[in-house]
């Protein structure tokens, strides 16, 4: 096949949704933590994602968020499965968020 028939695909990158804001610069961790700190800091942050990812899909109300219901968008968002902790932290986030 001659040179010029061969097309390179070009990678099309995603396509970001326009927001009001510019997405953060990621910043390294502080150090010297308590290994606890960065466990429970790293749970937070997924809670956090999920939460969203929960209210975005229209399941507004904490007790509509059960484990499984919480797993199964993680599944969905590509997140790896929560704990039953995190599950609990992503309903105490859907409650403070009226």
């Amino acid at each position: 096949m001659p040179a010029a028939a061969l097309q390179t695909k070009s990678v099309s990158q995603p396509v970001l949704i326009d927001l009001p804001y510019a997405p953060l610069q990621k910043r390294a961790l502080p150090a010297g933590r308590p290994r606890e700190w960065y466990v429970n800091h790293n749970r937070r942050l997924k809670a956090m994602r999920l939460a969203i990812a929960l209210l975005d899909s229209g399941v507004y109300l904490p007790n509509q968020a059960k484990n499984s219901t919480i797993r199964r968008m993680a599944e969905d968002v590509g997140i790896h499965p929560p704990s039953d902790i995190t599950c609990h932290m992503v309903r105490a986030l859907m409650r403070y968020s009226r």
